[in-house]
């Protein structure tokens, strides 16, 4: 016999394991429709930047891609070598930098969305768009609720 709040806690990791593999084949997928040495945690800093608006500090960036500093740096010398992004002097703190996307930043963002998007046409049937719309406002609210609960 389970414990009370046991059955709850069951429910609560049988839903995040859900969405874990979710996300696992989902970037999967992702990863597939990306460049050669452009990896899915390089389009998520170029999609929070867009997101979230850029000219942020790489520190900034790898708290909200809950990362370490090191790991931060090694993904933004990728971006800046492919021209995605510039990583420039914080004019506020001399010791400082400031991340901008690039035009071909945003132009990357945009086609590896085409291209993704292809890739979900070949398997995202009408019924399996309508449960993510179904779905979506309240994953919002979650994610929002998870985020400001870190």
């Amino acid at each position: 016999m389970s414990k009370p709040g046991e059955a709850d806690g069951l429910e609560v990791f049988g839903f995040f394991n859900e969405v874990g593999i979710i996300n696992q084949l989902s970037t999967a997928i992702l990863a597939k429709s990306l460049p050669d040495g452009v990896h899915p945690s390089h389009f998520s800093i170029i999609n929070h930047l867009v997101r979230m608006g850029d000219g942020k500090s790489p520190i900034r960036i790898a708290a909200a891609m809950q990362v370490t500093k090191n790991t931060m740096t090694h993904s933004l010398k990728v971006l800046e070598e492919r021209g995605f992004i510039s990583v420039e002097p914080d004019p506020d703190d001399g010791r400082g930098k400031l991340v901008r996307l690039t035009e071909a930043g945003r132009a990357f963002r945009e086609a590896a969305i085409r291209n993704v998007m292809a890739r979900f046409g070949d398997v995202i049937e009408p019924e399996h768009r309508a449960i993510m719309a179904r779905l979506m406002g309240d994953l919002v609210v979650l994610r929002k609720h998870l985020d400001e609960n870190r």
